[in-house]
């Protein structure tokens, strides 16, 4: 884990995140990129990828709703970002959780994925942006996500 100031000191500290956003009672303003990485470590830590794929996107789309977020062209919950990210994240995990602890995990994936633009270097902006990919998994036009292999497990995630 590259030298960073810590952003969680105690598992209950992300835990609180976590009882936030599940109630849908944590301020937009702290609704971060940095928390959105903090929820889905959280699932996808705790739980099987499905399960924590479907409490994920249910969990952005109540709280979206709740928070009075409007799914539009260019607001709202983002599926193939969703899925771009969780598959980030898997990976992070499957590199990094041997024997750690939330706390250390939680950290490290904010230290070494705060650059929120990532999903660009294998987007185009238009395909990104479009339509479509707000609402269902639409494969990157730029790069390609590392195997086939991957992109056809998000594409059945997707489903």
């Amino acid at each position: 884990m590259k030298n960073t100031t810590l952003i969680y000191r105690s598992p209950s500290e992300i835990d609180s995140l976590i009882h936030a956003f599940q109630e849908c009672s944590l301020p937009r303003s702290q609704w971060t990129h940095e928390a959105h990485l903090t929820v889905a470590l959280w699932y996808l830590f705790y739980d099987s990828e499905q399960e924590a794929i479907n409490a994920i996107r249910n969990g952005i789309k109540l709280y979206n709703s709740i928070q009075g977020i409007e799914s539009t062209k260019n607001s709202g919950y983002h599926e193939t970002l969703t899925l771009f990210w969780v598959r980030t994240i898997r990976q992070y995990l499957a590199d990094e959780s041997h024997n750690q602890s939330i706390v250390y995990l939680a950290n490290g994936l904010i230290a070494k994925y705060a650059d929120r633009t990532l999903p660009f270097r294998y987007y185009t902006r238009d395909r990104l942006m479009s339509w479509e990919a707000r609402n269902s998994w639409v494969e990157p036009d730029l790069k390609s996500l590392e195997s086939e292999t991957i992109c056809q497990g998000l594409k059945s995630l997707a489903d």
